[in-house]
């Protein structure tokens, strides 16, 4: 037997945290003196402290310590445990990458101390036959889904001259998930149908135009900055989505600075 502060030597956990543990129910003295109060630990207990601590090191928080202790020998509902916690790092990791990027993002554009400028323009859109492809992504960020699924067309598309390729956001607010849009691109000839892409003549129409120079951080100021001008110069937004076209996209360049994205606000 062990007293506890050997017992605290060998497993390198303090004395404080042990009999935590014990409070907790998570891992009991073997023996306690009821004259003394002297908690005691059996040197096989070594072993459980070394899971404990190893499920701690993983992130688990003690009460799940707890539930996954007493199935640690049934492999397939460990393995659950662990790959649960496995997808939840992932997730974290993702989302701390995509919160450097935005930081890394904004010291650029200080750096550059300049005010970014929008002009915005209306226009007309003339009438354009397109392979389109209508679904519902998981969020605005996985577009690519869309654009991935027109490159699976049975044969090669030709583009036309110039090419257009854009972007409807059919919801009528913004959506955390299941966002609903129609991913298009201007093509020569005709073509058929399939499952998953259509062909179709979509309309002339006339929107607020606003070009951003660069990466899609700054979509909201250009959004901003154009909904302004249609409030302020007698325009009023139409029943008719709003859409991107990406004149240059990163299926085009791997260099964010060089993104031309034109911002369409339909109107009338």
């Amino acid at each position: 037997m062990l007293k506890i502060g050997d017992f605290s030597k060998l497993s390198r956990v303090s004395i404080r945290m042990l009999r935590h543990y014990d409070d907790i129910g998570l891992l009991k003295p073997a023996e306690i003196d009821d004259l003394t109060g002297y908690r005691y630990y059996r040197e096989e207990q070594l072993f459980i402290i070394g899971r404990i601590t190893a499920l701690k090191d993983m992130g688990f928080a003690l009460t799940d310590i707890i539930r996954i202790l007493e199935i640690y020998d049934e492999k397939d509902k460990l393995d659950e445990y662990l790959i649960s916690r496995q997808k939840e790092l992932s997730d974290q990791a993702k989302e701390t990458e995509y919160k450097l990027m935005l930081l890394d993002t904004a010291r650029k554009r200080l750096r550059k101390e300049q005010k970014m400028s929008y002009d915005v323009t209306v226009k007309t859109i003339p009438e354009r036959y397109a392979a389109t492809v209508h679904m519902v992504i998981p969020r605005y960020e996985d577009e690519q889904l869309a654009w991935n699924r027109m490159k699976e067309y049975g044969r090669p598309l030709t583009p036309a001259d110039p090419c257009l390729a854009g972007c409807d956001f059919l919801d009528k607010e913004y959506k955390e998930e299941n966002v609903e849009i129609v991913a298009w691109m201007t093509v020569k000839g005709k073509y058929e149908d399939s499952d998953q892409v259509e062909f179709k003549t979509l309309p002339e129409i006339e929107v607020a135009s606003c070009i951003v120079k660069g990466s899609y951080d700054q979509l909201s100021d250009a959004t901003a900055t154009a909904l302004s001008w249609i409030n302020s110069n007698g325009y009023r937004m139409s029943e008719s989505p709003m859409f991107c076209i990406y004149h240059v996209s990163p299926a085009m360049t791997s260099n964010p600075d060089e993104y031309v994205t034109e911002i369409c606000f339909p109107v009338e």
